[in-house]
Protein backbone atom coordinates (compact mmCIF):
# COMPACT_ATOMS: atom_id res chain seq x y z
CA UNK A 1 0.00 0.00 0.00
CA UNK A 2 0.88 3.46 -1.12
CA UNK A 3 1.16 6.15 1.33
CA UNK A 4 0.41 9.70 -0.01
CA UNK A 5 0.94 12.88 1.83
CA UNK A 6 -1.00 16.28 2.03
CA UNK A 7 0.58 18.54 0.07
CA UNK A 8 -0.15 22.43 0.34
CA UNK A 9 -0.27 24.44 -3.15
CA UNK A 10 0.59 28.23 -2.49
CA UNK A 11 -0.27 30.32 -6.27
CA UNK A 12 0.75 33.79 -6.52
CA UNK A 13 -0.39 35.04 -9.62
CA UNK A 14 1.57 39.04 -9.64
CA UNK A 15 0.56 42.52 -11.97
CA UNK A 16 3.78 44.37 -12.36
CA UNK A 17 3.70 48.12 -12.54
CA UNK A 18 3.35 49.00 -16.14
CA UNK A 19 5.54 51.45 -16.13
CA UNK A 20 8.46 48.86 -15.10
CA UNK A 21 8.97 47.11 -18.08
CA UNK A 22 11.59 45.51 -16.54
CA UNK A 23 9.43 44.70 -13.54
CA UNK A 24 8.47 40.67 -14.48
CA UNK A 25 12.43 39.89 -14.84
CA UNK A 26 13.01 41.36 -11.74
CA UNK A 27 10.22 39.42 -10.08
CA UNK A 28 11.38 35.96 -10.95
CA UNK A 29 15.10 36.68 -10.45
CA UNK A 30 13.77 37.73 -7.10
CA UNK A 31 11.77 35.11 -6.87
CA UNK A 32 15.09 32.32 -7.70
CA UNK A 33 17.19 34.10 -4.82
CA UNK A 34 14.79 34.87 -2.01
CA UNK A 35 12.22 32.42 -2.53
CA UNK A 36 12.95 28.77 -3.53
CA UNK A 37 15.88 28.43 -1.27
CA UNK A 38 13.06 28.25 1.90
CA UNK A 39 12.78 25.17 3.66
CA UNK A 40 10.03 22.71 3.02
CA UNK A 41 9.44 23.34 -0.82
CA UNK A 42 8.80 20.27 -2.66
CA UNK A 43 8.25 22.40 -6.14
CA UNK A 44 9.39 25.77 -7.04
CA UNK A 45 8.17 26.99 -10.47
CA UNK A 46 7.55 30.26 -11.57
CA UNK A 47 7.64 32.12 -15.31
CA UNK A 48 5.38 34.59 -17.15
CA UNK A 49 2.26 34.43 -18.56
CA UNK A 50 1.81 32.39 -22.04
CA UNK A 51 -0.16 33.56 -24.76
CA UNK A 52 -3.54 31.43 -25.00
CA UNK A 53 -6.47 32.39 -27.81
CA UNK A 54 -8.80 30.56 -25.46
CA UNK A 55 -10.93 33.28 -23.57
CA UNK A 56 -11.49 31.31 -20.30
CA UNK A 57 -7.60 31.92 -19.94
CA UNK A 58 -6.87 34.58 -17.25
CA UNK A 59 -4.32 36.68 -19.42
CA UNK A 60 -4.06 40.32 -17.81
CA UNK A 61 -1.66 38.90 -15.12
CA UNK A 62 2.59 39.36 -15.75
CA UNK A 63 4.17 36.46 -13.88
CA UNK A 64 2.77 33.75 -11.82
CA UNK A 65 4.10 31.38 -8.56
CA UNK A 66 3.39 27.90 -7.94
CA UNK A 67 5.13 26.04 -4.75
CA UNK A 68 4.12 22.96 -3.31
CA UNK A 69 4.51 22.69 0.07
CA UNK A 70 5.27 19.31 2.56
CA UNK A 71 2.40 20.59 4.61
CA UNK A 72 0.60 23.88 5.59
CA UNK A 73 2.45 24.66 8.54
CA UNK A 74 5.46 24.17 6.10
CA UNK A 75 3.65 27.34 4.14
CA UNK A 76 3.05 28.82 7.40
CA UNK A 77 6.80 29.08 8.39
CA UNK A 78 7.75 30.44 5.33
CA UNK A 79 5.41 33.07 5.80
CA UNK A 80 7.69 34.48 8.30
CA UNK A 81 10.95 33.26 6.56
CA UNK A 82 13.35 36.02 6.45
CA UNK A 83 13.99 35.37 2.89
CA UNK A 84 10.01 35.88 2.16
CA UNK A 85 10.33 38.40 4.17
CA UNK A 86 13.16 39.95 2.31
CA UNK A 87 11.41 39.20 -0.83
CA UNK A 88 8.19 40.94 -0.39
CA UNK A 89 10.12 44.47 0.59
CA UNK A 90 12.79 44.33 -2.00
CA UNK A 91 11.18 42.47 -5.09
CA UNK A 92 7.63 42.50 -4.89
CA UNK A 93 6.73 46.59 -2.93
CA UNK A 94 8.78 48.02 -5.72
CA UNK A 95 7.65 45.68 -8.74
CA UNK A 96 3.69 44.67 -8.60
CA UNK A 97 0.64 46.62 -8.05
CA UNK A 98 -1.64 43.82 -7.29
CA UNK A 99 -1.28 40.18 -6.36
CA UNK A 100 -3.63 37.23 -5.50
CA UNK A 101 -3.36 34.24 -3.59
CA UNK A 102 -4.14 31.26 -4.20
CA UNK A 103 -3.76 28.32 -1.41
CA UNK A 104 -5.15 24.61 -1.26
CA UNK A 105 -4.48 21.33 0.02
CA UNK A 106 -5.14 17.49 -0.54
Amino acid sequence: MRIVRAMFSHVVIFWTHPDKPDAADALIAGAHQFLKPCPGIVLFHIGKTVASPRPVVEQSYQVALNIVFTDKAAQDIYQDHPLHVEFVEKVFKPNCRKVVVYDFAD
